[in-house]
């Protein structure tokens, strides 16, 4: 009996030394719950094939919204900009200043009829190793208006537009990404596209401007839903360590982990008889 509890001590102590290892290894819960995308930030990304795909957004689109939760745990290079997703929408984050803050940034390419208009937004700047919510929004109601959010703080901009035929001029590949490319590609001279490093949760594309910013206290609160304004929607809810994350839309857009990409996320232990599945798990 003595040597019985005496097992049961030492499994219980070593269990809390996993989880501990465990907790400095991954972030807080995801504000929506469950798993999420982790990467790297060396060349970890998911990916849709452009050939297979082709763009997102349909042709003659004059609302969107690109969002997610990021959870960023290192400053890129300051000759970096890492990305979060990039294809008609790119959003990236730099820290050029080394300020020990990132800044989001990026630029728009929307299909308008037979060309490609080209809009750059503003940034703003926030921490790491928290969750945030970002957002970049845009609507044609009188002129083009573009947004940025970063949790409830925005930013408005009327962006310079210019005309171009199609995204080749881009200087990276047409492929829908996020976390980056898999490889650094230098767009100036010295300066390059890089990955994205941490972790990535409820990724949403709609084809309407879903937030009204004259109101306080829009940070959602819950997991993203579909709706018919809704291209494509990725929950990063697959069993830990999985390397496929599918699109809960009607459109079937599967990303493709790469070079590493997986979902991970935080547990809870319900029983000492668990030890065995919490071990696999933390060998991962």
């Amino acid at each position: 009996m003595k040597n019985l509890r005496n097992l049961s001590i030492f499994s219980s102590l070593f269990l809390l030394v996993l989880i501990a290892m465990r907790a400095e290894a991954v972030p807080p819960p995801s504000p929506a719950g469950r798993n999420y995308l982790a990467l790297d930030g060396v060349d970890d990304h998911a990916i849709l094939d452009f050939e297979t795909f082709g763009l997102l957004m349909p042709k003659g689109t004059d609302e969107f919204t690109f969002e997610a939760w990021i959870y960023p745990t290192e400053l890129p290079d300051k000759n970096v900009n890492a990305i979060i997703l990039s294809q008609q929408v790119r959003m990236h984050v730099w820290d050029h200043d080394h300020d020990e803050n990132l800044r989001l940034m990026g630029g728009a390419h929307v299909a308008l009829g037979p060309v490609h208009a080209l809009m750059a937004f503003g940034w703003m700047k926030f921490p790491l190793n928290q969750w945030h919510h970002i957002a970049f929004q845009a609507n044609q109601a009188e002129e083009w208006q573009t947004i940025v959010m970063v949790n409830d703080e925005v930013r408005v901009v009327r962006p310079e537009i210019t005309l171009a035929p199609d995204l080749s001029h881009v200087g990276h590949p047409q492929d829908f990404t996020i976390g980056g490319f898999g490889e650094n590609i230098e767009f100036h001279v010295g300066y390059f596209w890089g990955h994205f490093s941490g972790y990535i949760d409820e990724v949403r594309i709609s084809t309407v401007a879903r937030y009204n910013i004259a109101k306080r206290g829009f940070t959602p609160r819950k997991k993203f839903e579909n709706d018919a304004e809704t291209v494509a929607l990725w929950h990063f809810d697959e069993p830990i360590g999985a390397r496929a994350f599918s699109d809960t839309s009607s459109n079937a857009y599967h990303l493709v982990g790469k070079n590493g990409a997986r979902t991970d996320g935080t547990f809870a232990v319900e029983a000492e008889g668990k030890l065995a599945v919490v071990w696999g798990r933390l060998k991962r």
